[in-house]
Parts: C-alpha cells; structure tokens; sequence
C-alpha cells in the first residue's frame, strides 16, 4: 500500500513560523513535523509515499531527497495552483493505482491509530473514513453516520448534529478519481473533498473508523507547542552526547551526539537536546522542551514547555516559557518571557488587528527568525514578534510586532 501526504499549503496562519520555513519542516518533538508522518506511516507497513509539495518545495526536496534518510521512497507531486482539498487529491491520480492511505499534512496522528486504520480497511475492503471526537466540532467537517458508515459531512455547521468530525486520516480505493473528477467547484471556488466524500456516500459505502489516540490540527502558532507536548510523550531516554559530571537529566531526556550539557544543569524529561547544543552550566530545563541544532542555553537561564529552533542563543539570567523561538535569535541578559496573565484568563493574541483567544492560560511569545533582544527586555504573554526585529534594552514588547521592526 501506498501513501499521499498533502502537504502543499503556505502555512500562513501559522507566521512569522513559516516566514521562511515550510510548514512540514518546522521542528516538533525533535525533528520536522513531517517527519513524524514518516516514521507512523513506516510503523503501518507503509513506505511509499507520494508527497503533494508546494510553497518552498525546494526546501524540503533539499530535506529529503529520495526518503532514503528517512528509510521512505518519496515521489514528489506539486500543486501548481490552490483549487481545494479534491483538487490536491486529484494531482495523485495515476500514481495511485491501488487502494491509498491519504493524510492531511497539518494534522498530529499516533502511529497506533494509523495502523489502526490501515487494519480497518483490510476488514472491510472499502474506503475508510477516520473520525475523531472534539469539543467544538463546529469549525470542522461534522460527520452524520449511521450503523458505522458516512451518512454526509457537513462543513463548520451553526449546530452541528454531533461531535465526530473529519479527522483528516482516509484510506481511499482509486475510484475516488472519478467522484473528484465530478466534483463541482464550492461558492468558495474550490473543489472540495468534502462535495466528493458526499457524492460518494450516496454510492458506495464509506466505513467510519474513529480515532481513539491523540489528534489536533495544527492551524495556529501555539498549536505547535501542543503537538509538541502530545509528541513528546513518547520520547525515550537516549544520552549520545557529552554530559558533564555535576548535571542532572531525570526521565526521558534525548541529548544527540555532538551536544554537551555542562555541570550544573538540571533537565526534566521530556527533553529533547539537538547536536551542536550547548547548555549551561547552572541552567534549568523543564519538560517539554525542544531545542534545536546549536542552541545555546547559557547560565542561569530557565526554558519550559518551548520549542527553541536552530542556532538560536539563550544565554545570560533568561526566562522562556510556553514559547517558540525561530532561527538564529539571540536573547540579551535579562529578558524575560511572561507566559501568564495576572487574571488567570486565557491568552489573547494580536494577528492582523485580530484578537485572538490562544484557548490556554499559558502562552508566551511567538517569535519569527533572526530576533534580537536587548538585556532587560520583558515580553508580554501572547506576543508575537516578526522577523529580524529588534527589542531594545529594557523595553516592553507586547501585541504583534511586524518584521524589521524596533521597539525601544
């Protein structure tokens, strides 16, 4: 069996994260967040897996390659323009040629319910449809079914008439081109795979598999670090690097060849410390953390529940929590992350003139590549800061702040 991976949008919701990185190679848990589709699909017996690119497909064909890295044969198929979720499943068509496991590329899926589905199809021999239980199922497709197969979807409904929605997980049989090719274009313009699931479900059976292991689509900035979370509970313990005599790394903390953790460090699983890292001495780490390749954590510096990407330096009397940091910042003495309002209600975030309810009382900053910081500068919760600015020596950062920006 095969599998299609649609991977193909610009992340935009995401930024300033995906400025200059690609939404499937932002890191989580360790490594790219396609990645871990991977390593789930090679657990389900699968490795041949048709990867639908667009936005900065250069990049990762550059990651990737073949999918040799990855024990993976990648075949690389792109999306010229964005007409819809049908239209991106309908560029795979005579590639597969076989029945197919098809995975939205912004969702976090466990590898036991990937497997789980792939047992599903071969019971029942026909499209599977993969559901999951949410707790506001009306920004999603909402699943009606009966006696355990697809009644219709019906797509971010005022009242929606359950709580199982579409949970981006299929596994589809080639006759799924010819409904695509049928399906008409939405009052959005676009060909949806939701017009094409309900075309289907009036023909042939479509089987309802729900999902009972984690699940989140990743749509905004902070969702990351709860993929994050969900991902990093199954880390294993895995010490390669240099730990000097003096620190401390208690439960499931991974520090790959080439990272040196100094003595007076204290680090709480799950952890997960990339090659070229160098952290502390005299630095406390709490769980959850991810930090990139060559991170720089320096003394008296705290990081908890972040993920700190490639070559950036925390390293003087520094406090991050529940925050990303994108490549190549640099924090000066002193600064400070607030990760908590003082009335204990959820996070709001500035996007766009927007304000956004982030859904969690914790929430720090969201911080694009190529940031600096002067020494003493406090960033409020909920900030989110572009590109290549800079936040003066003492100053308040707060709200959105756009790229190239100086506040002072």
């Amino acid at each position: 069996m095969k599998a299609l991976i649609l991977a193909a949008g610009e992340g935009t919701r995401l930024r300033p994260l995906t400025s200059n990185t690609p939404k499937p190679l932002l890191l989580v848990a360790g490594k790219p967040y396609l990645s871990h589709l991977f390593s789930a699909l090679k657990a389900a017996g699968i490795e041949d897996i048709a990867l639908l690119v667009g936005w900065k497909s250069n990049r990762i064909r550059e990651c990737y390659g073949e999918g040799s890295s990855e024990g993976i044969r990648i075949t690389y198929l792109e999306q010229k323009e964005r007409l819809g979720t049908a239209n991106a499943i309908g560029v795979a068509e005579g590639m597969m040629d076989e029945d197919f496991v098809c995975i939205n590329g912004d969702v976090v899926l466990s590898e036991k319910d990937i497997v789980d589905v792939v047992e599903a199809h071969r019971r029942h021999h026909g499209t599977i449809m993969s559901t999951v239980a949410v707790d506001d199922p009306t920004r999603f497709g909402v699943i009606e079914e009966s006696q355990g197969k697809m009644v219709k979807i019906v797509e971010k409904p005022k009242v929606a008439p359950s709580n199982m929605i579409n949970a981006g997980l299929f596994v589809f049989k080639p006759q799924v081109f010819e409904y695509i090719r049928k399906t008409p274009k939405s009052l959005r313009g676009e060909f949806e795979i939701t017009d094409t699931l309900n075309m289907m479900a009036a023909k042939i059976d479509i089987h309802i598999h729900h999902l009972l292991g984690a699940w989140m689509d990743v749509g905004r900035p902070w969702d990351l670090l709860k993929a994050n979370e969900i991902l990093m509970a199954g880390l294993v313990r895995r010490i390669e690097g240099v730990v000097e005599d003096g620190a401390t790394l208690k439960g499931n903390v991974v520090v790959e060849k080439g990272a040196l953790v100094r003595a007076g460090s204290y680090i709480e699983g799950p952890v997960y410390i990339s090659s070229g890292c160098d952290i502390g001495p005299n630095c406390y780490i709490r769980p959850s953390t991810c930090l990139g390749k060559n991170v720089r954590i320096g003394a008296a510096v705290e990081v908890k529940n972040s993920i700190v990407m490639n070559g950036t330096h925390i390293p003087h009397h520094n406090y991050v929590g529940d925050s990303i940091v994108g490549e190549r910042c640099n924090l000066g003495a002193g600064t400070k992350v607030a990760n908590l309002r003082f009335d204990n209600k959820s996070v709001k975030v500035s996007s766009k003139g927007d304000s956004i309810d982030a859904g969690t009382r914790k929430l720090g900053v969201i911080m694009g590549d190529d940031v600096k910081t002067g020494i003493n500068s406090m960033i409020e919760p909920g900030t989110i800061i572009w590109e290549r600015s800079i936040i003066g020596m003492g100053a308040i950062a707060k709200g959105e702040i756009g790229p190239d920006s100086q506040v002072f």
